[in-house]
């Protein structure tokens, strides 16, 4: 089956995905599946418990060709992405409207930009601005650690890239990111990140 995005570009979903269902919840910035199946996860404890109500979401798809190699079964054999995504997650947390994306680097040093996309900055920006809670998840995957980072701070480096800067500094995440600490019961406790962000940022 083959999934174009909206500018023709098609979609390679990593090797280990076999089914349309796993197609369509790939993450568009070739994400490892760690990372957001530990969300899902997380989330999923989060609503069992009570604690928050939020969702990956869904990705709509423009199905162009189908076959039906069976009278009983039909086979998409081409499709596109509607539109571009905005973020991965979206939901309700202690009253506030949670909105925010999750991105993998094996760069020890800083965040590459290219991670994002403008469309997604602009929607964060657009989130921050109606006072909901705006961030990125970012995972350094060789440094095993994890950071709620605020979308001030992203959508700050962003629109100083003339400057000749294209990523986000490690430390600049460390110090101004709320870092995900480990827990017992959960693979990935980041509503833990987010109190301390709500708090600090008194929203």
């Amino acid at each position: 089956m083959t999934i174009n995005y909206p500018n023709g570009r098609q979609f390679v979903p990593p090797e280990n995905v076999t089914s349309l269902q796993q197609n369509l919840t790939v993450s568009q910035s070739n994400r490892g599946m760690s990372l957001e199946r530990e969300l899902n996860q997380a989330n999923s404890y989060y609503r069992t418990h009570g604690l928050a109500n939020i969702h990956k979401k869904p990705t709509p798809i423009q199905i162009v060709n189908v076959n039906y190699p069976k009278r009983s079964a039909a086979k998409i054999t081409e499709a596109y992405f509607r539109q571009a995504s905005t973020t991965d997650y979206n939901g309700i947390y202690q009253g506030k409207y949670i909105d925010f994306d999750a991105k993998e680097t094996n760069q020890t040093t800083s965040f590459p930009l290219q991670n994002v996309h403008s469309h997604q900055v602009k929607h964060l920006a657009e989130i921050v601005k109606l006072g909901g809670v705006a961030f990125l998840i970012i995972r350094f995957t060789r440094l095993r650690e994890d950071f709620v980072l605020p979308a001030s701070i992203l959508i700050d480096y962003w629109h100083n890239q003339a400057d000749g800067r294209k990523s986000i500094p490690y430390q600049i995440i460390a110090t101004h990111g709320k870092k995900i600490p480990n827990a017992i019961n959960l693979t990935l406790p980041y509503l833990k990140a987010v109190d301390e962000l709500i708090k600090e940022q008194n929203i």
